[in-house]
């Protein structure tokens, strides 16, 4: 592949890159990828292409707010490069977390963005697993019926409950239960003692 110039050989690798939503969350009933989805989809093709890539992450602050910066660079035999960053807010008080799964969220969360720039991953319907929120269209997708969603209530006690408590307590986040669930102010406190 030494007779393609560096554009070429990453033109190739956007191009070809598949890297699908492998992993489900079930409470959250969607799809989503892995920063170690994209990679293991991409190092086939980097070795095609002979190009290396390298990630890097910094932690940075704005004002009050902490976040971590995460550049990808990816180069060439002839040291040609092309690179990216992203950022993502550091939450050190996240319910459930340590400091340290907070930064490594964080660190994934923005070394997969970058990714997603540098190799134009179309990551606008992805709900990422950490987060636990959904973000949708209101539009129904063309040729497909727009589905019903009936919420169900969220009861005071029980497997149900007990399985969403274990979601909170482990730093879900409540808006994805609201989105599943109709939820009582009398259990929204429930869950959070």
């Amino acid at each position: 592949m030494s007779d393609l110039s560096f554009q070429q050989k990453l033109t190739q690798v956007q191009s070809q890159l598949k890297a699908p939503k492998k992993q489900f969350n079930k409470f959250g009933n969607f799809n989503y990828r892995h920063c170690e989805d994209i990679l293991e989809a991409l190092k086939p093709l980097l070795l095609k292409y002979g190009l290396a890539l390298k990630i890097t992450d910094n932690i940075m602050e704005v004002g009050e707010h902490v976040f971590m910066n995460s550049r990808v660079t990816v180069w060439d035999e002839e040291g040609t490069t092309a690179e990216v960053e992203a950022q993502a807010k550091i939450d050190f008080n996240k319910k459930g977390m340590s400091s340290e799964q907070a930064t490594g969220t964080a660190s994934s969360y923005s070394r997969k963005y970058a990714l997603n720039g540098l190799f134009l991953i179309d990551d606008t319907q992805d709900v990422d697993s950490m987060d636990n929120s959904v973000r949708q269209s209101n539009a129904a997708p063309k040729n497909t019926p727009a589905k019903s969603h009936t919420k169900t209530r969220l009861p005071n006690k029980g497997v149900e409950f007990d399985k969403v408590k274990d979601y909170i307590k482990g730093g879900g986040d409540i808006k994805a239960v609201r989105h599943k669930y109709v939820v009582s102010k009398e259990v929204e406190q429930l869950l959070n003692q």
